[in-house]
């Protein structure tokens, strides 16, 4: 199972609403689907130009760890050698910070969505908002 176009659209639309509900800075959302691919992006007017890479960074380390990026920023704190040999291994594109976030659909890992512009913890909450409003399960950890 993988995530489709239209759940990609569903997801950044919800993610986006969120960020300017709560006054964000302006955010840059990926949505990968289950085999990392980057099935659709938005970068919202005033999104730095790294933006992209960040949120990409955030949601393709978290689906090829298999876990979301906060959890990668706690193993990062503790095996530091161990993420930076695992984001050489994917070609350098693991940003272990919180704003990349696994999604389940019926316990099966469906995609990632990453998300930067503003704080990372505001990151993933707008992550997990655009996932939740597609009825989907967000896994942060």
């Amino acid at each position: 199972m993988s995530i489709n176009l239209e759940t990609a659209r569903t997801i950044i639309a919800a993610a986006r609403t969120f960020g300017a509900d709560k006054g964000f800075s302006p955010l840059t959302v990926v949505v990968l689907d289950a085999g990392g691919n980057v099935l659709a992006v938005e970068r919202e007017d005033g999104s730095s130009n790294k933006r992209f890479e960040i949120a990409h960074g955030k949601a393709f380390g978290a689906i090829s760890i298999g876990v979301g990026s906060r959890a990668l920023m706690a193993r990062a704190e503790q095996q530091p050698y161990f993420v930076s040999a695992a984001g050489a291994a994917i070609g350098g594109a693991l940003i272990p910070v919180p704003g990349g976030v696994l999604v389940k659909e019926g316990g099966t890992t469906a995609g990632a969505v990453g998300i930067s512009g503003d704080t990372s913890d505001n990151d993933e909450a707008a992550a997990v908002a655009g996932i939740e409003a597609a009825g989907l399960t967000p896994v942060t950890g």
